[in-house]
This record gives C-alpha cells, structure tokens and sequence, in this order.
C-alpha cells in the first residue's frame, strides 16, 4: 500500500469516526466545524473534487494521442480452392493453401497540431476543475453560514417567547391573587390565561422551526438528519467591518472560472484551426510468415512450408486541401463561443460589483438598525416595568400591560432580526470580497 493510499485511509477513517460521534450523541458544533463537516461530507464537495481526479484521467488520454502505439497481429488462413493463371502455355496457382503471419506494428505521430493542442487543452480542464472545486466550496460555505445563523435566529425568537411566557405568567398570579382577594375582575384573569395559552402555542410552533432550521443546516452539511447538535452562541457576535469603497472582481472564482473557460474555448478554435495543417505519421511493421501445402503452425520447412520474416517502413503525409469551407465555418463558431463568453465575463464583473455595493450598503445599515433596536428593546424593558408597577397600584389597565408586554416581545424579534440580517449581510460581504473562508480561520 503507497504512502498516499494510506493517507487517504486514515482520513477516511477520521471522517467516519467524527461522523459516527456526531450521530449518536449531541455535539456542540462551531461555524467553523460545519463548514469543515460539509466540505468533506456534502456531495457537491466530492463530486468536485471527483472531477480533479477525472481531469487527470483526460491528461493521460491526451497524453496518448504523442506516444507510439504497437499492436500486435496473427492470423491463419486456408485457401481450399486457389487461383490459377496461364503463362506461355503453362499454368500457375497463385498462392498456397495454407497461409500463416504473426507480426507487430508500431505507429508514431511525427507532427500533428491537434495532438498537442489536446494536451495543453487537457491540462487546462484540470486547473477548470480546480477553480470549479473552489467555487463549489465557496457556495457551500455560503449556504452552511446562512443555515447556521438561521438556526440561532429561529432558538432566539423561542427564547423571547419563552422570557415572555414567564414574565406572563407572573402577571397571572399577581391578578390570580388579586381576583382571590376580590380586587380583580374574572375577565383580567381571563384575559391574561388567553394569552399565556397563546404564547405556548406560539412556542410550540417555534420548536417545529428550529427542527425545520437545524434539518436544513444538516442537509447543507451532509450530515445525517437524525444527528443532535447545539451551536455556539459566540459565532453570533457582531464584529463591524472596514468597508472598501470598490472590489477586485477578477479575483473572483466565479471571474476565474470564466476566464478559464475562456481559455479552454481559445484552445477548442485552435484545434479546429490545426484542420489547416498536414499531419506526418511513422508506421513500421515486422511479420513472420508461413506458406506450404501443410496446416503452417505444426510443420517446418522440411515438411514443405516455407516460413520467411519481412518488415516495412513508411512516411505518411496527410495534407488538407479543402473540405467545402467546413473548418472556416467551424472557427466562426468557436469564434462566436469566446465573444459570447466575453459578453459574459463582463456582465458576471458588474453584477459582482453591484451585489458588492449592496453587501456594504446592507451592512451599515444593518448596523444603524441594531443600535436602534437595542435601545428599544431597552426602552420596552422600561415601559414593561413600569406599567407593571402601575397596574399592581391600579394606575394602568390589563391593556396597557398587555400591550407592553407585546411590545417588548416585537422589539426583542425585532433586535434577533437585524442580527440575522448583519450576519447574512456579512456573508454576502465575504462573498463579494472573495473571501468565504474567513469562516475557516
């Protein structure tokens, strides 16, 4: 076993091992993790790195149209009724009833244009594939930190809803207690439990969510459905960003990939311009032959077969004179390919800058917004507390308590929402930068 197969096996192992863990017992799991996860796990990710590996296959293919070809030949035949000719009154047969050869050829293409076209061409579908493979990464980490930050969002507004139930609930026994002691009305109490009841249901409804969310984390990932995780709260923090005024575009995969396809396009134009040349090839042939009256194979010349070797060696020179003007035709096409890609280089570059352009403006805005919505939620705190104050001392009716009560419950979803909003706003930051694996540092 080579040193490679044996790093492979390992890693293998070390994959099944992390995986088998996971989906037997809860892990806490980082960003950072479930991108690692997805990247060796998700099929996008093996399928692109399986294309490499066929790209090495596609240079080993163009590779043989340089290399000599030998093939090897044998062949029998019986001629049971033999052609005969007549000469000056005397007759011949032309040949013998048994005919043996075995012989070798070999074949070299001294010059053909295509033939090298092909191998540079080949090597240039493997670096497509390379760049391919990383733009595969780049959109997986995009969706895994989209998911991943869907989740926290999604056990955030649970959490509201549950801080919620509980400062309700309190309300409850406080009016409970009233009412018990004849200082309020049945219909507050009522009020009240209506509205605990809708809460509940609303936490409820909040648990399928968070299900439906961690689900489509774990598709992203590749990790199986049924596997337990809990998230780390710090890969929500908000960290503010340096914004540039502009970006590079072509070090974007998603330039890259078009500008290799470019190239292998410029390459497929060449090889139908290489119809154009003439091409040399080399053949030499050696063969052993054996004719005579006797089967060949089982007896020699002293029973009456003759065996005697012969060999060739030929130059062959194919030259193009015309063919109806197909290969002009045909470059025109190819032609057309590369300007149409040209036209779309330049589109993909100024949706990129415009998809940059948003990602900023997207997160100082988002930023604006959670300075904003974290001093309302403050400001709902406030008002929640003090018109509890005031009911207990009948300064403000069951309304004013409830209405705070959803006020606080709007701004605090309001506050998870600008997060989820800066987070996916950073994403596309990174995105727009060409710079996804910063989740990987």
């Amino acid at each position: 076993m080579t040193f490679k197969m044996i790093k492979w096996k390992k890693l293998a192992i070390g994959i099944f091992s992390v995986a088998s863990t996971l989906a037997y017992s809860q892990q806490t799991v980082t960003l950072k993790q479930a991108i690692e996860f997805a990247l060796q796990n998700k099929a996008d990710a093996l399928k692109s790195r399986l294309d490499i590996t066929n790209a090495d296959a596609k240079i080993l293919e163009a590779k043989a149209g340089a290399l000599p070809k030998v093939t090897g030949n044998a062949n029998i035949t019986y001629n049971p009724i033999i052609q005969e000719i007549a000469l000056g009154g005397q007759t011949f047969k032309m040949g013998q009833p048994w005919v043996a050869v075995a012989g070798v050829q070999l074949q070299q293409a001294l010059f053909n244009q295509q033939v090298f076209i092909g191998l540079k061409a080949a090597k240039s579908t493997k670096e497509f594939y390379q760049l391919n493979a990383n733009l595969t990464e780049e959109q997986i980490i995009e969706r895994v930190s989209n998911a991943y930050f869907q989740v926290f969002t999604a056990q955030e507004q649970k959490n509201t809803l549950e801080s919620s139930y509980s400062s309700t609930e309190k309300v409850r026994n406080v009016i409970k207690s009233l009412y018990d002691n004849g200082l309020s009305k049945k219909i507050d109490l009522d009020r009240t439990n209506v509205n605990l009841t809708n809460i509940e249901t609303n936490i409820k409804q909040s648990n399928n969510g968070i299900t439906q969310a961690e689900n489509a984390l774990k598709f992203y990932m590749g990790m199986p459905i049924e596997t337990k995780i809990q998230l780390v709260q710090e890969d929500m923090a908000v960290t503010p960003h340096l914004l540039d005024e502009t970006v590079n575009t072509d070090e974007r995969t998603e330039v890259k990939v078009l500008l290799k396809n470019k190239e292998l396009l410029e390459y497929q134009k060449k090889a139908t311009i290489a119809n154009y040349y003439p091409t040399v090839n080399l053949t030499a042939n050696y063969n052993w032959q054996g004719l005579g009256e006797k089967f060949p194979l089982t007896n020699g010349s002293s029973k009456g077969v003759m065996w005697s070797d012969y060999s060739a060696i030929g130059l062959g020179i194919n030259i193009p004179i015309f063919n109806g003007f197909a290969t002009k035709a045909k470059v025109q096409q190819n032609q057309i390919d590369i300007d149409k890609l040209e036209i779309d280089i330049k589109d993909t570059k100024l949706g990129l800058d415009q998809a940059y352009q948003n990602a900023k403006a997207q997160i100082e805005n988002s930023l604006a917004t959670l300075e904003s919505q974290k001093a309302n939620v403050k400001l709902a705190e406030d008002v929640l507390a003090d018109t509890k104050s005031n009911y207990q001392y009948g300064l403000a009716t069951l309304t004013d308590l409830l209405d705070a009560e959803n006020s606080l419950v709007q701004a605090k979803n309001n506050y998870t929402t600008a997060i989820l909003d800066y987070k996916i706003a950073e994403v596309q930051y990174y995105k727009s930068k060409g710079e996804l694996k910063n989740y990987l540092k």
